[in-house]
């Protein structure tokens, strides 16, 4: 008992300092923590992609379209259970900044491959009237939009104003399913190009293909490529996963600097602590050489020391935990426009928790061997 109540009182001996340091630790965990959730909320779509979605697209790049005769084709290739289709629309709501994703669909398909979560009553709205959107729950609550309301949309792929009658809001089967899309028909999107640019009429931009298994996907899509092999649009099939992240692909060097970044905190804070280690150990010298002189071998001395430097890493971490989900919250909010799915991973506290104790016996080694090998008439005699 005595030797924990003296190391509770080494390490707070000094307050101010040890209050900055246990600071210092669990803002850089915190920082460490909130880094590894970005990397992590930029990957959750991929991640979270169904194993049963295949996405087919022009093999030469998806400015390029697919024509809308490819549909029932695709429907008789073995494995196959359902086929839908999409074209990204990239429409403008008021202003740029309103940004969000919009996408002109075939509603009855795609509602059948994801997971999304409808008011029965809104679904059938939706499913009736070619003018009717659909969108998510986050973009409700963002524009305070309600079912029934007219959105209008300005056109950039497709120039021109886009008036849609609000049907009903979808909600995340599962946590990772993006909440701030809206979805319209591809029919009603169709129909007016048709009238005002023939040349771009029955295109779509991408193929959904739900197959009956996951051990079927590879086979599906090497069949797709193959039955449009040689054709004046050929295609590039892959899983869902593959497909989302070679879109990641482009900023994989931003994503490899940001996990840098997350682990260089760690070896700051290890400089911090080890910092506070040697201060207080170098004040306290003469300490070490009493309990020399009344029989505490060097042991003795270098436990204390370690467990004076694992209190204030595991204060800090303990900090640290308590401002991570309110702070993660916070940000959260602040880029749900920009990042809608940023759900923290609670295996973070446990890397928390290694990373202080890490930190705390890294920090105390060089003090602890010096403090153990202090001569003690030298010491001593520096005792006024």
């Amino acid at each position: 008992m005595f030797p924990l109540k003296l190391v509770v009182k080494n390490a707070f001996r000094r307050k101010v300092r040890t209050f900055l340091t246990i600071l210092s630790i669990a803002i850089a965990l915190l920082a460490f923590g909130l880094l590894q959730t970005l990397v992590n909320s930029w990957y959750a779509g991929a991640n979270s992609a169904s194993s049963y979605r295949l996405v087919t697209r022009n093999a030469i790049s998806l400015a390029f379209s697919l024509p809308i005769s490819y549909k029932d084709k695709i429907s008789q290739i073995d494995g196959v259970q359902e086929v839908t289709y999409g074209d990204w629309f990239g429409g403008i709501y008021i202003e740029e900044k309103n940004f969000f994703p919009n996408f002109a669909v075939e509603p009855r398909g795609y509602l059948k491959l994801y997971d999304y979560l409808i008011p029965p009553e809104q679904s059938a709205s939706f499913l009736r009237d070619r003018r009717a959107a659909l969108a998510g729950c986050k973009l409700r609550d963002r524009f305070g939009w309600k079912v029934g309301d007219s959105i209008t949309l300005k056109g950039t792929i497709f120039p021109g104003t886009w008036e849609f009658m609000l049907a009903g809001f979808y909600q995340a089967g599962v946590n990772d399913i993006d909440e701030t899309q809206f979805f319209f028909h591809w029919d009603y999107l169709n129909e007016t190009i048709r009238e005002t640019m023939p040349h771009r009429a029955d295109q779509v931009d991408f193929y959904l293909i739900g197959v009956k298994s996951p051990d079927l996907a590879t086979k599906v899509s090497l069949a797709v490529d193959k039955t449009f092999k040689n054709s004046l649009a050929e295609t590039l099939t892959e899983t869902e996963k593959s497909f989302q992240l070679s879109f990641l692909a482009m900023s994989d060097a931003i994503i490899k600097a940001v996990q840098l970044v997350s682990l260089v905190v760690i070896f700051i804070i290890m400089a911090v602590a080890a910092n506070t280690m040697i201060m207080s150990v170098r004040e306290r010298t003469a300490e070490y050489a009493v309990f020399k002189t009344l029989g505490f071998g060097p042991w003795p001395i270098m436990v204390l020391i370690l467990g004076e430097s694992l209190i204030i890493a595991m204060t800090g971490c303990a900090l640290g935990i308590a401002l991570t989900i309110p702070v993660k919250n916070a940000i959260a909010r602040a880029l749900s426009d920009y990042l809608p799915i940023f759900i923290l991973n609670t295996k973070i506290f446990l890397y928390y928790a290694i990373a202080s104790v890490l930190v705390g016996i890294t920090a105390a080694i060089i003090p602890a061997w010096r403090a153990a090998k202090v001569p003690i008439a030298e010491e001593l005699g520096r005792i006024p």
